[in-house]
């Protein structure tokens, strides 16, 4: 029998379909009402045990310890996660993209559904950070990795967007982007993580009516605090809060993170706020421990109960 040679792109194509399947029928099964997060690789992300819970459960002290949680977990310590911790099959969902806008060009990482998506997580970085580092597969313990299969497993988008400043003009980047993909998939919740200094858009965000409608929920992942929230319209709609800090953090002192998630909790009663402390965690801890999955699947109910 002849044997013809094989062709180099259509071998690649087949490997590429092969990958992505999995994930495509798991997009497909999902029912179609359903706003609830399907578990992926639970076991390897859930928090490390808790020290102590308070307030109903809604604040949480976590033993986060440097040696398990990063030089067990990562291959490379703080560059490359164990290859376990990771589906890089999503990467076939992922687009590199630009949007032009009245206050410029916002480049922009997209993984997921671009229309008709169910639900829509957005990442907002900090200080020297861009649009790469929210898509990095194996970085910070893979738990950028693990959103982008939470998103483009369950129906979804996710965004990580450059931003140019944390002022003014950067959120109007920010929000002529979110106004483009909430046209686009008009009936998905939108979250918002902010990291760092990607707080100062996620508390001027919640001033924006309009964007506060569609709002489900903001994770500020070793952020700051922010008063000119109990008068705006996200707080007035009472949109779900989770705040994770390290407790050793030395950018944002998490005295003053706990004190405003005690002040939220005083002005308005029974509000969906949660807190997660990361004991003898820094910086950049919550966006390594976070877990996703429990965080929107909470918020997601709080969106059904309105």
């Amino acid at each position: 029998m002849r044997k013809f040679p094989r062709n180099p792109r259509q071998e690649r194509r087949g490997r590429a379909i092969s990958i992505c399947l999995p994930i495509l029928l798991a997009v497909l099964a999902v029912p179609a009402g359903a706003l609830e997060l399907s578990r992926f690789k639970d076991g390897l992300f859930a928090y490390p045990p808790t020290i102590e819970a308070r307030d109903g459960g809604a604040y949480r002290i976590i033993d986060y310890r440097e040696m398990r949680d990063i030089n067990r977990r990562d291959a490379v310590p703080e560059r490359r996660v164990h290859g376990r911790y990771v589906a890089v099959g999503i990467r076939g969902m992922q687009r590199d993209l630009s949007l032009k806008t009245d206050t410029g060009t916002v480049r922009h990482v997209a993984v997921g559904k671009a229309q008709g998506a169910r639900i829509i997580t957005v990442y907002l970085h900090g200080q020297g950070g861009n649009r790469h580092q929210g898509v990095n597969d194996f970085s910070f313990g893979g738990n950028f990795n693990r959103i982008k299969n939470l998103m483009g497993r369950n129906g979804g988008l996710y965004l990580s967007p450059d931003i140019s400043d944390f002022g003014e003009k950067g959120a109007r980047e920010i929000r002529a982007l979110l106004t483009t993909y909430a046209a686009r998939s008009p009936n998905a919740p939108i979250f918002l993580a902010c990291g760092s200094m990607g707080g100062a858009l996620c508390w001027r965000l919640a001033q924006i009516p309009s964007l506060a409608e569609r709002l489900g929920g903001l994770l500020l992942l070793g952020s700051f605090w922010n008063e000119d929230f109990f008068t705006s319209p996200a707080f007035d709609r009472r949109v779900p809060v989770f705040f994770g800090h390290g407790s050793r953090d030395t950018v944002f002192p998490i005295e003053k993170q706990e004190a405003f998630y005690r002040k939220m909790r005083e002005r308005a009663p029974g509000y969906p706020v949660r807190f997660v402390r990361f004991e003898s965690g820094t910086h950049g801890t919550p966006i390594r421990m976070t877990d996703w999955r429990e965080t929107l699947n909470w918020m997601l109910r709080q969106v059904r109960g309105r």
